[in-house]
This record gives structure tokens, sequence and C-alpha cells, in this order.
């Protein structure tokens, strides 16, 4: 049995942080029905490279999902959706402050239905505060924390993210932890709560080294500058002489002094250099001399915290996450093509044996939870 055998939830999300986490408690156990508008359903249905009739980051959030699709503007869908919730064990949505009030399925109207309900509001900049209306999307949460301003290309621009923090370490993941807790309160009281879940607030503990420093001693961090923000030699990406590159993470002595002999510069090369920037200049020197696949068997089974930068399809090839079974879940579709369905971060006790789950045709689920049939391919 998983551990959410039995928990339904009704998913109003959209895009990626809800339906992230809506992914996640599927995996557990949990009964998720997406509620969808009529015709289009979640946007992300929509977008490219397609895999079957929709989008394949569409399939590969909503694995394992039911879809219901209705047109909350009209009051008799307000009503069965309330009706819904009182058999309901956690609600997710991720509109903007007030909308679902305006609906008429705002928590106020979901509590009144079912008190145990655990009601997940997943905004950008939280239930209230002067930004709380601000339209945004990752990279503004990114930038407006300060975060974005702690990365540094090489002319000392900013550098683009290549992963959506903040959906998914801002939004998705501090929503799990939340939920989680909140079900576990509900086991000592026998009472919902209402979760407001500020993908902007939750970016501050990634900065926690930066926050200290500032607070405690206001040496406030430059971009650049800083022991992992590619101010010191030990934690440092270099350049091999094929123009692959090598990530560097030395940082103790003990890895040091190993790394530093694996590249045949002097055990005293950064004291007597008197700089961080003349260390890393003479290490890029050693480093850029010989090629990435010379550097990766010169640090074959040394403890020297070293990597020559993978691509992601090297990354997907490697034989340690196979090992792992990272990928032995599956996603198919209607003609029977299969991926690999995204490795979510639940434990493989707390999950299912290895299937290819199907993810929902739009309204597919109408018909069983009493809600009028509408069209929907596949």
């Amino acid at each position: 049995m998983r551990p959410l055998q039995g928990i339904r939830v009704l998913d109003f999300s959209t895009l990626l942080p809800g339906p992230m986490a809506t992914l996640v408690l599927a995996e557990a156990g949990a009964e998720v029905l997406k509620i969808e508008r009529p015709g289009r359903g979640d946007e992300m249905r929509s977008y490219e490279p397609k895999f079957s009739a929709d989008s394949v980051n569409f399939a590969l959030l909503n694995r394992g999902k039911r879809s219901i699709a209705c047109d909350m503007k009209d009051p008799d869908v307000v009503r069965q959706l309330l009706a819904l919730a009182r058999e309901a064990d956690i609600v997710i949505e991720q509109f903007r402050p007030g909308v679902m009030d305006r609906l008429g399925l705002g928590y106020d109207a979901m509590k009144a239905a079912n008190p145990k309900i655990i009601y997940c509001a997943i905004t950008g900049w939280g239930q209230d505060g002067p930004n709380r209306d601000l339209a945004a999307h990752d990279l503004n949460y990114v930038a407006e924390t300060g975060m974005l301003g702690l990365s540094a290309g090489a002319d000392g621009a900013p550098v683009v993210p290549p992963a959506l923090i903040a959906d998914i370490a801002g939004g998705t993941y501090p929503a799990l932890v939340n939920i989680l807790l909140a079900l576990r309160q509900r086991d000592q009281t026998g009472e919902g709560c209402k979760l407001d879940i500020a993908m902007a607030d939750n970016l501050f503990p990634f900065m926690y080294w930066a926050i200290g420093n500032a607070r405690a001693a206001a040496q406030w961090p430059a971009p650049g500058g800083e022991l992992v923000t590619g101010g010191s030699p030990r934690y440092q990406i270099y350049r091999t002489a094929d123009g692959r590159f090598l990530a560097a993470a030395p940082l103790e002595d003990k890895f040091w002094g190993q790394f530093l002999q694996a590249i045949g510069a002097r055990a005293t090369l950064e004291r007597e250099s008197g700089s961080a920037a003349a260390t890393r200049a003479a290490v890029q020197e050693l480093i850029g001399a010989k090629t990435a696949a010379h550097w990766a068997q010169a640090f074959q089974g040394l403890d020297v915290c070293c990597t020559v930068v993978p691509t992601l399809e090297e990354a997907l090839a490697n034989p340690h996450f196979a090992a792992r079974r990272l990928f032995d879940h599956g996603l198919r579709d209607d003609d029977g093509q299969r991926i690999d369905a995204l490795p979510v971060p639940v434990d493989a006790r707390f999950r299912a044996s290895p299937a290819d789950a199907p993810y929902p045709g739009l309204g597919e689920a109408n018909a069983d939870w009493g809600f009028a049939p509408t069209d929907h391919p596949r």
C-alpha cells in the first residue's frame, strides 16, 4: 500500500509548479483529479513537441491523473465541484490571489463544504503584499530575490539559469512539504487549513550563506566573487584543450592537495600565487593544456571532486543512474510509443511497481464524476 492511498486531490493548477506537485502525490498513491477548462484544457497541452495528441511536457507532468473538463464560471459546475470537495482531502490551485474566491471556489467555500480540506494556493508573490497581483515568471522571481544578481558570465552579466528554479524549488517542493505537514496536523486536530506558498519567498533559503555573511558581517556578496559563485579556484569551471569543461570543486584541503598533484601543480601554488585570480589562471593553464578525456582518466578513482561536464544526453546514459533504476517508470501514448517518466523524488518503497501509466485526455473522467461530457482528444 502506497502512503497516500485513499487521499483524493482536486488539482486546479496548470503549467509547472502545481502539476509537478500533484504528480509526486499521484506517484505516492493519491488519486488526482485534474480540473481543466473545456475545449483547450491546461495551456501546457498545446506546447511542442507533441506526444500523442498533447505536448510531451503535459504528458510528463500529468502521468497517472484523471481529467475533468468544466466551465468554472457556471454556477451549476461550481456546485458540483463543491460537492466533489466534500470527499476530497487536498485542493491545489495557482491562480492569482482572489480569483478562486470570485469563482465561489476559494478556501472559505471549500472549508464550508469540508472542514478537513487542505487548501494549497501556489503563487509567485503570496496571498498578500504589494506584489501579490504583479505578473511575473521564473526569471523575474529569481531576479527580484537577488539570486540572479549572484550569477555572472564571462562578461560580468547575469546568466539565465538553465532550470526553472522558482517554479520547482520555490513552488513545487515547498507545496509538497507543507501539504504533508498539513496532513500530519490534520491527523492530530481533525482540521484542514489554507497554505500560502509564495515562490519568491522560498528562494531565499538557497542563499543562506550570502544572507548570513551580509547580516552578521556586513559582507555583501559580489557576483563571481565568492566561494560558491566563482571567486575561488577551488570551486570553478575550467576549459579543457578540446573545448570541453571541467567542474572542479576540491574545496577541502585534502581534496585540493590531491587535485593539485593530479594536474601537476605545485602543492604550494595557492600560497605562492598570493591571490585567487592568479591561482585560477595557473590552474586554467594546466587544465587547458590537455583534453577532457585526459582529465577524466587522470581523476579516475581519486578523491578530487572533479567532473568533466557532460551533455544532457551523456548524463542520461550514465550507468550510475541506470544502476539506480532512475528511469524504470514509463509513459506510453495511444500508438504505443514509450518514453521514460520523470524520476520524481519519491523513494521506491512508496511507489507502485514500475508501470507505463497513461496521462489523461481532456475531460476523459467527466462521466465518471457526473460532469457533462466534453469532446476530448485520444
